[in-house]
């Protein structure tokens, strides 16, 4: 049976001496695996389409629980991402985080439509890295079922917390502890934390329609990180290795 998918390539693993097996994040299937026979072949027809980031329309045989690539058409290539290996590197890292949120016979519009956003934001736009990189965080944790309660200290409900707990996921104020909530608590400023209420609430159209400083930025994206490594309980070598490149 033939049918069409459209998706992004997380990842791609050679097999065999010209094949290769490419793990793609859909909006109807979620996360599939599919193998492009013959791709490693420079004279591929499926090559362009069948690249790590690229969002593409696959033609895909079903056969005895395998999927096979017949043909692939690249819708966005993301070229100006391929060109800087700092984007590129953060990029990767979103693509490497949506493998382990999504999951196989589980439609994952929201999540494949953030990771778009988010390549294109960072690569079209020229948003801040620091920017793309915490929206990218914090609203894959709510979609993977991490939202943080933003709202206020979740002792003493002060709106104003200054205070991340990254153990629970709430805000806090600085002399606001209580036994049952200990945990890593991070600073948040103003800035940091309207950003964060922004990026919870906003709809997926109006995800950077919004400023914040380099500054703020930077330390925003620290407590993301932090939260969604923490809750997600693992790192990411593509992550360490973007981070090496900052150094």
């Amino acid at each position: 049976m033939f049918f069409k998918i459209e998706g992004v390539v997380l990842r791609e693993t050679d097999y065999n001496d010209t094949d290769r097996m490419l793990t793609v994040l859909t909006g109807d299937r979620g996360r599939v695996s599919l193998k492009a026979r013959g791709v490693r072949s420079s004279r591929s027809p499926l090559k362009a389409a069948c690249q790590l980031l690229a969002y593409s329309e696959f033609t895909v045989l079903e056969r005895r629980g395998y999927l096979t690539v017949t043909e692939a058409v690249p819708r966005e290539m993301f070229l100006e991402l391929r060109g800087d290996l700092e984007r590129l590197s953060l990029a990767s890292y979103f693509a490497q985080v949506a493998e382990v949120v999504s999951q196989e016979d589980s439609p994952s519009p929201q999540l494949l439509s953030l990771l778009l956003n988010c390549m294109y934001a960072l690569g079209r736009l020229h948003r801040s890295q620091a920017l793309v990189k915490a929206v990218f965080e914090l609203r894959t944790a709510c979609l993977a079922g991490y939202t943080p309660d933003v709202s206020g200290c979740a002792v003493c409900g002060n709106p104003d917390a200054d205070r991340f707990n990254v153990s629970h996921g709430l805000l806090q104020c600085e002399h606001c502890r209580v036994p049952e909530l200990d945990g890593l608590r991070m600073p948040l400023g103003p800035g940091e934390l309207a950003a964060c209420r922004y990026i919870v609430t906003c709809g997926p159209k109006q995800l950077f329609a919004f400023q914040l400083g380099e500054a703020s930025a930077e330390a925003l994206a620290g407590v993301t990180e932090t939260y969604l490594t923490t809750q997600l309980e693992r790192g990411f070598f593509t992550l360490d290795f973007y981070k090496s490149l900052k150094q």
